[in-house]
């Protein structure tokens, strides 16, 4: 609920700081006192756009202030969360203009964006007057209030899951459809490239054997020559050093009893005979393994030029193309299954879609149904609203195709006078017409909503003797489920109220200023017989208005009063 309204340099009013009661409050004074004033600051803590002459003359800059207690409010708490803003008991709206037209927005200290603060009012607030029923105005919020009057929560719920794996479902279907072409382009490219790793079948290691290969039968002739020519130097040409150190060890054979010292050097010759054995054995195997194969030698490169190319193409490493294949393998595979995914994706978007429409059609069966208890109930409400002859309907329109929130929209279709057909509400209803019918329907259906914030203005228009003491009676009744403010001209509606506030406007100094009292019983009283008579008030007025308050606290007196009033 609203606790605390402050104005500053707005208009006329210099400076208000108003608290408000839970229940219903009135704000009751003359034509041009500043009512309207109220309301303006009321639309813009809403969201509604500043205009730079709101500005009062000769100040800089102006400023509205609202404190509103949502401690019970989990919807504007969760909005605040979602948009990272102080989520607390108290939500304090702030906006500010200067004189050259900038403004802005804060909420609970932070700063925000206009849009930010619309969605958060939106679920807090709602002013139902000439230029404010924004509610009633946009034909999307009907649905919205005929769902809630209907009970179709979970009904509705359970819908839009089922359009929501429909659309999922249709999302995945159209993008596979829709890649089609490219699919068959893909599967073309992918069956080229495991073509064409497969020709060369590279094995792992497979590359660094070819290079040695391709080294030895590069350098043929020399690696003979070499080995060879080592292999008689050591050991088969006549005087090889192997015979001329096996000489050495004969004639040393022996001396070493003689000369013991000689022992380490006769192992030495003898460990080096052996390498060097050894070392011809070697050089003698390789010198015969030599290959001189130039059609080997041609083989060898075009191998691995054919490696090199798909390393150039796929991976530097044989592991990585080996890889790369078994990749490519798998994504054809499910390309080739494309047509399968198709056709398993229709059956289960049919089988999704029938689900989907089976519980629409249960939701707009009770659409259908809620609509005219909603016709009575509302009918019935305007009758003792002073619109005897209004007509009130909400229309199930289907729609071409299933929505998130439907297989139709709903609109309010309003006539005020017989022989009229009903039209859109939106465009047919004047400002009080709307605000009447908004009270009738919250009336009717007192749980449509969760507003914590209810403001009337013009919803006394056309209406007096008992139809302004029912209207009274209905703000009442909505007082008991939300906090209701409404500015009116008639005493039968103002009696009712929880409190008062009059609206005054004085001329100081040549200035301009609205100020707002907090009316106390008596005061009350005074207040209600100049609704009564204006000026001319008199002992009897004020019993009058003595004798409203009383009926509005015992409402079955106030039909022998109308007809007092009246005459």
């Amino acid at each position: 609920m609203l606790n605390e309204l402050i104005i500053k340099n707005l208009a006329v009013i210099e400076q208000l700081h108003l608290s408000f009661a839970p229940g219903f409050t009135v704000l009751s004074g003359e034509t041009g006192a500043g009512k309207s004033i109220i309301i303006d600051a009321m639309g813009l803590v809403l969201g509604q756009r500043m205009r730079s002459d709101l500005v009062r003359s000769g100040c800089d800059s102006a400023s509205v202030e609202a404190v509103f207690d949502i401690a019970d409010h989990r919807q504007a708490m969760q909005r605040l969360a979602a948009m990272d803003l102080a989520a607390e008991d108290e939500l304090i709206i702030k906006r500010t203009l200067t004189s050259q037209g900038k403004s802005r927005v804060y909420i609970n200290g932070s700063p925000a964006t206009l849009a930010q603060l619309q969605q958060i009012m939106a679920t807090v607030v709602a002013i139902f007057g000439q230029h404010d029923q924004q509610q009633l105005q946009r034909s999307e919020n009907h649905l919205l209030l005929l769902d809630a009057y209907a009970g179709n929560g979970e009904v509705l719920a359970e819908y839009r899951r089922y359009y929501a794996a429909v659309q999922q479902l249709q999302q995945e279907l159209d993008g596979l459809r829709g890649a089609a072409a490219q699919r068959q382009q893909r599967q073309q490219e992918l069956e080229f490239c495991i073509d064409e790793i497969r020709r060369v079948e590279p094995q792992l290691g497979e590359d660094e054997e070819l290079e040695a290969q391709r080294l030895k039968l590069q350098h043929a002739e020399r690696l003979y020559s070499g080995c060879q020519n080592g292999y008689e130097q050591l050991y088969a040409a006549d005087g090889a050093m192997c015979e001329r150190l096996g000489a050495v060890l004969a004639q040393l054979d022996g001396l070493e009893q003689i000369a013991p010292e000689l022992q380490g050097t006769v192992a030495a010759l003898n460990d080096a005979m052996f390498t060097l054995e050894d070392a011809a054995t070697q050089l003698r195997a390789v010198a015969t393994a030599v290959v001189f194969d130039e059609q080997l030698q041609q083989q060898v490169e075009q191998r691995l030029a054919d490696i090199a190319a798909l390393q150039r193409k796929y991976h530097p490493h044989i592991d990585g193309i080996l890889a790369a294949l078994e990749q490519m393998e798998q994504e054809l595979e499910l390309l080739r299954g494309g047509d399968d995914s198709i056709r398993r994706l229709e059956d289960e978007i049919s089988a999704a879609r029938e689900r989907m429409l089976a519980q629409g059609r249960s939701l707009s069966q009770r659409r259908r149904e809620a609509a005219g208890r909603l016709r009575q109930a509302v009918q019935r409400e305007l009758a003792t609203l002073a619109m005897p002859d209004a007509s009130f309907m909400a229309r199930c329109l289907p729609l071409e195709q299933p929505g998130a929130a439907g297989l139709e929209r709903v609109e309010f279709y309003f006539s005020a006078n017989p022989g009229q057909q009903p039209r859109p509400l939106a465009s047919t209803a004047s400002g009080g017409e709307l605000s009447r019918i908004m009270l009738a329907l919250r009336n009717s259906a007192p749980d449509v909503d969760n507003l914590a914030t209810i403001v009337f203005d013009e919803v006394d228009a056309g209406v007096g003797g008992v139809a302004a003491t029912a209207v009274g009676e209905r703000l009442c009744a909505v007082a008991a489920h939300c906090q209701v403010l409404c500015i009116t001209h008639l005493p039968q509606i103002a009696a009712y109220a929880d409190q008062q506030l009059r609206v005054e406007k004085r001329v100081e100094n040549g200035q301009t200023n609205t100020t707002v009292a907090v009316l106390d019983e008596e005061q009350r009283v005074e207040e209600l017989a100049r609704m009564l008579a204006g000026a001319q008030r008199s002992s009897e007025t004020l019993a009058h208005a003595r004798e409203l308050l009383r009926c509005s606290r015992q409402p079955g007196l106030f039909d022998q009063l109308n007809e007092r009033i009246s005459s």
